[in-house]
């Protein structure tokens, strides 16, 4: 299941950068429990970010549309903080950032 989630999620786009949650890097944990409640532990690019809740329900949408899954919870942390460190090479070269 959670390979379905972590899929799903790569289906939510960053509305600013256009990349992916997941090949950004803001991701940081997905756990799951027999019952299918599911906790997605991520951040965003900046703290304060306008656009936090509009991630946040979009994160949402996506994880319950995995079979199984009865709930959703979404946890946006900024400890540990998002560095263009954390993205994919994809995401790098797709926002022109060199290694």
């Amino acid at each position: 299941m959670k390979e379905e989630i972590m899929e799903q999620l790569e289906e939510v786009y960053d509305p600013e950068l256009h990349i992916d949650i997941v090949n950004l890097g803001l991701v940081y944990g997905v756990d799951i429990d027999d019952e299918g409640k599911v906790d997605v532990t991520m951040t965003l690019t900046a703290m304060g970010c306008p656009l936090s809740a509009t991630i946040h329900q979009m994160v949402t949408e996506a994880v319950m549309k995995v079979d199984g899954v009865q709930s959703v919870y979404v946890d946006i942390v900024y400890d540990p903080p998002w560095d263009k460190s954390r993205m994919s090479r994809y995401a790098k070269i797709a926002l022109g950032i060199a290694d």
